[in-house]
């Protein structure tokens, strides 16, 4: 193959069904596509199925194409977890067999003491929470002590809530890094999330867009510090940059919103003829799956296809489309959490061959070490390549 560009697209949590270990995270039966399927009649992604959507193994509720033009396949995730991080670094060719830290019952006096002591400010929380009742709960307070609203969820995630006039951007942000540095070794939690709010008082509060990640640094060698460190384009889309640190990253835009992160990846296609265009589209996830709003999960799969469609037929000789997931979040779920599932993989290209079922693979790593084919950058250390 003579590929220049990958663009790799994870529909962030768009599942397709219980891995075979998802009893072991606490999940029965999840099916993130399947059961949005089910719960709309007449449910389609015509775009994504003419692709092969619909003839992955095990997919359900989306009909099969007669002749898909894409290559397939269901991918199962190795590493112990099933978050936006691990399901990124495997994707990035990383497998992480150690789940990470998680706090059911809130974060200890020896992670807190020393966040108070370093920010001045008291914390309001400190519990498993759902992030917009909690805003409801504890944001009035927030607003009349100064008080941080801290607290977490069954990721393994610190996250930090603060109204804008209260706790300016850049200041919540310098909290994160505070935090970033006292969460490590046994407490090294994934991501510690900024959730920065507006909004006059319970009811009438609203997350922005200004959130922003800060993750852990990845252990390993990855497909983007490979490509950086070979000269070659990594441009990334969405929170991307935030999920690796900053780690073999050569360009990045954060999005607003999934139309947005849209608009962003049209802006790069044009901006940089060779190299890997890294994109997250988060509102699935957090907008819809963590909402459990089948609905709006629907509308935002609906509106990405119909801008597939016509992303497709812009695409050049030597340029690749990859679009996967990096876990579940099934909208008809009990609980706000992710779920452990299958994801798919939709590869379409002119240079990649039609109608080609890879069936079901383990270990998301694949993808990363497909790329490192494609893009003649060397093996790397996990993963199969697709197209060997």
């Amino acid at each position: 193959m003579d590929i220049k560009r990958v663009f790799l697209i994870i529909l962030d949590s768009v599942g397709m069904g219980p891995a075979p270990d998802a009893a072991d995270f606490g999940d029965v039966n999840p099916n993130t596509l399947g059961h949005i399927a089910a719960s709309i009649p007449g449910f389609k992604l015509p775009v994504m199925q003419f692709l092969g959507l619909g003839n992955i193994d095990g997919m359900v509720g989306f009909e099969p194409a007669k002749y898909p033009l894409g290559s397939y396949a269901r991918l199962h995730e190795l590493s112990a977890g099933k978050d936006t991080t691990i399901g990124h670094w495997e994707i990035a060719g990383i497998i992480s067999p150690k789940r990470l830290p998680t706090y059911p019952n809130g974060f200890p006096e020896e992670i807190l003491k020393p966040f108070r002591e370093q920010t001045g400010r008291g914390v309001l929380g400190n519990c498993v929470a759902s992030g917009t009742t909690i805003l409801d709960e504890l944001g009035e307070e927030h607003m009349r002590t100064g008080d941080l609203i801290v607290y977490t969820s069954a990721d393994s995630v610190f996250q930090i809530a603060a109204h804008q006039d209260i706790v300016p951007i850049e200041t919540l942000y310098e909290y994160c890094r505070i935090a970033r540095k006292i969460l490590t070794g046994k407490h090294g939690v994934a991501r510690v999330i900024a959730r920065p709010f507006v909004g006059t008082g319970a009811g009438h509060f609203k997350r922005t867009a200004n959130r922003r990640d800060f993750s852990l640094v990845p252990p390993e060698e990855t497909i983007m510090t490979r490509l950086k460190s070979q000269g070659k384009t990594v441009a990334c889309v969405g929170k991307i940059e935030d999920i690796f640190a900053g780690e073999g990253v050569t360009f990045a835009v954060h999005n607003q919103s999934n139309l947005d992160g849209m608009h962003h990846t049209e802006e790069c296609m044009e901006k940089f003829p060779e190299g890997l265009i890294f994109v997250n589209l988060v509102d699935f996830d957090t907008n819809y799956g963590h909402r459990r709003d089948v609905k709006g999960y629907a509308n935002a799969l609906t509106e990405f296809d119909n801008w597939l469609g016509n992303f497709v037929w812009k695409l050049q000789d030597g340029d690749v489309v990859m679009i996967s997931a990096d876990h579940g979040n099934d909208p008809t779920h009990p609980g706000t959490d992710h779920t452990r599932e299958y994801v798919p993989l939709l590869i379409f290209g002119s240079q990649i061959p039609a109608a080609k079922n890879l069936g079901t693979i383990d270990g998301f790593c694949c993808i990363g070490q497909t790329i490192a084919s494609m893009l003649h950058a060397g093996p790397m250390k996990n993963g199969i390549d697709l197209f060997a």
